[in-house]
């Protein structure tokens, strides 16, 4: 799945994964008011805003950019309704030809954790038949509980020919309280990273590995460090526009050929319409809005990209 992904990249030349994490705050009214005609002022009426609200953004995307990273949480807060919904995003999505990258970053042991990554990425066994759960290509996962966390999700890329994004380096501003802390001199990001590279050398596409990281765009310093230390990783860098970081923030997340890192936008891109620079567009036309604002974004990476 990295090498698709990666030629996907390639193909849009676009670096970029649109973060599908609608909250209802994001959803036009006249969405909301038609699901809610329907549905009722319902966690369905709610879960129904959000589909509506997620195809129109990916209609107007699909075709710039190589990947999508729905987010679990805004979906779980609608309950079941909300999960369906989830579902059908990432099958949506996949019809589209886009790579999904599911966020759910979870972290367990044993077989708690082999039951998230079957769910996720692999397929479970039922009676003489298999199904996959969610489907998507790609989940992020927390790191901190050690092998036995990971392990069981690494024998599942493997089956499935799958990946995930191991938190390293996260781009909340209080993230430093445990990952900037020194062990043996070291900043623990650093030592997580290095085990990032060690789980992904024995899980090893074309020129990357199945293992990424996840890096925030806002610490540019650390990702330098981190891109030494991880050189076949490939990293998912949130923390793009929102958030404050920018394509001159990034250059140091790509290696030499370009390729080693994609950039994730989420309300930066899905809300585009509520933004000063997007508003010629009104909320009827929040689709075009996204498109905009995508193509905005991966002319500053391709900027940034060529005057390093």
């Amino acid at each position: 799945m990295i090498n698709r992904l990666i030629s996907k990249i390639q193909e849009t030349k676009a670096p970029i994964v649109v973060g599908l994490d609608p909250m209802l705050k994001y959803i036009p009214e006249t969405v909301k008011k038609k699901a809610y005609e329907e549905y009722g002022e319902t966690l369905e009426g709610a879960a129904e805003a959000v589909w509506q609200f997620n195809r129109e953004i990916i209609d107007h995307t699909y075709d710039l950019i190589p990947a999508v990273k729905p987010q679990i949480a805004m979906y779980e807060q609608f309950g079941i309704e909300g999960l369906k919904v989830f579902k059908r995003t990432v099958d949506y999505c996949r019809e589209k030809g886009l790579v999904v990258i599911g966020d759910i970053k979870r972290g367990d042991i044993g077989s708690t954790s082999e039951a998230y990554a079957i769910g996720h990425l692999g397929k479970v066994q039922v009676g003489s038949r298999t199904y996959a759960g969610f489907g998507e290509d790609f989940v992020t996962v927390n790191p901190y509980l050690g092998s036995d966390g990971v392990n069981p999700f690494l024998d599942v890329c493997r089956q499935e020919k799958k990946g995930i994004f191991l938190l390293v380096k996260t781009s909340n501003p209080s993230s430093g309280e445990f990952q900037d802390r020194l062990i043996d001199g070291k900043p623990l990001y650093e030592i997580v990273g290095e085990k990032v590279a060690e789980w992904g050398d024995s899980l090893m596409g074309e020129s990357y590995s199945y293992v990424g990281a996840v890096v925030g765009a806002t610490y540019p310093e650390m990702g330098k460090t981190l891109r030494k230390v991880m050189p076949k990783a490939y990293i998912l860098v949130p923390g793009y526009g929102a958030q404050g970081g920018k394509g001159k923030d990034l250059v140091h997340f790509f290696n030499e050929d370009g390729l080693g890192a994609i950039v994730n936008s989420s309300r930066g891109i899905i809300a585009a319409y509520q933004q000063e620079q997007y508003a010629k567009f009104g909320e009827e036309h929040f689709g075009e809005a996204s498109r905009a604002a995508v193509e905005d974004m991966r002319a500053d990476i391709a900027g940034a990209l060529e005057n390093r």
